[in-house]
């Protein structure tokens, strides 16, 4: 026996192992009996069941029958009992584990539009800053138009003093003397 309560007895070798269950794989057979309970085939095999059980307890010869209908057939009453009362911890398991799984989807999901989130409010300031960068940018029309003007500004001033600018082909001869 230990001396003080915060220390721990000494573990006890055993031969008999304790057996240990999953509960992982306990989970998961509780919901496979939960999902088949929920069948139309269950209540299929479960009327079955009742209806032979019932027929050989009526018609089969009196020292056959083991459920007399005098008694309100008190052995499948306590049968569907007994079905009932290992259903119900069965179906609930399978709901917790269902919960379970719910939350972690929500909240799988709740992350996944958080990220949604901020990756389209990047993309917005993105193209925003994108939209901000080419108001300042020279656009291929505005330069068109840019060059088309000094075209006709230097069009005028040509048209406007022909002296001081000589064709080209009298460039090359010298003026007479005079």
């Amino acid at each position: 026996m230990a001396e003080r309560l915060d220390t721990p007895l000494e573990t006890r070798r055993r031969f008999i192992r304790k057996p240990q269950l999953d509960e992982d794989a306990s989970g998961k057979i509780s919901e496979s009996i939960a999902r088949f309970l929920g069948t139309p085939r269950f209540i299929i095999y479960l009327t079955l069941f009742c209806l032979v059980w019932i027929a050989w307890n009526v018609w089969a010869p009196a020292d056959m029958r083991f459920d007399k209908a005098v008694n309100g057939f008190t052995a499948l009453t306590l049968m569907l009992s007994l079905q009932a009362s290992y259903a119900a911890p069965l179906i609930l398991l399978a709901q917790n584990r269902q919960t379970d799984r719910d939350r972690v989807q929500a909240e799988q999901d709740r992350q996944r539009s958080e990220r949604n989130l901020a990756d389209t409010e990047f993309l917005a300031r993105e193209m925003a800053a994108l939209r901000i960068a080419l108001s300042e940018v020279a656009t291929r029309d505005f330069v068109r138009s840019e060059l088309r003007n000094l075209l006709e500004d230097l069009t005028a001033e040509r048209d406007a003093e022909p002296e001081k600018h000589p064709e080209p082909a009298e460039r090359g001869r010298k003026a007479p003397r005079g």
